[in-house]
């Protein structure tokens, strides 16, 4: 008596199958959010944007020092250099680079300082 052999026939139905649920996703809409990127832009932009300020640095050595770029301050003089600096630089922006051996404590500390003189526009570098 002839057998059916059947592992064959699942063989091409899953196939089949396989095909058609792949087709039937990519034909299928996919919902989407409206955005619209910025573009690259004509490289000419607004004053602001082409002649950016330069950021403000302050670091906080091993030591804890504070080093600006004159060299090592006191917090009294930080805090006169930075309020000069902000009032000077509407767009200016504070950075302060600190050792990664330093504290976190201390980093924190002389953030916070810094946020109460300049709010959003104090940055903790990192690397």
């Amino acid at each position: 008596m002839p057998e059916v052999n059947l592992i064959p026939m699942i063989d091409v139905i899953m196939t089949i199958l396989t095909f058609f649920i792949i087709m039937s996703m990519t034909l299928s809409n996919f919902q989407s959010v409206d955005i619209r990127l910025p573009g690259k832009g004509d490289g000419k932009g607004n004053s602001a944007q082409s002649n950016p300020v330069q950021p403000l640095l302050v670091g906080l050595n091993v030591q804890g020092q504070i080093v600006l770029e004159s060299g090592i301050a006191d917090r009294p003089q930080m805090i006169q250099k930075v309020q000069t600096y902000l009032m000077q630089n509407p767009q200016g922006v504070v950075v302060l680079n600190a050792d990664k051996d330093v504290p976190y404590e201390n980093v924190v500390q002389l953030l916070g300082v810094l946020r109460d003189l300049g709010g959003d526009r104090v940055s903790l570098a990192i690397q």
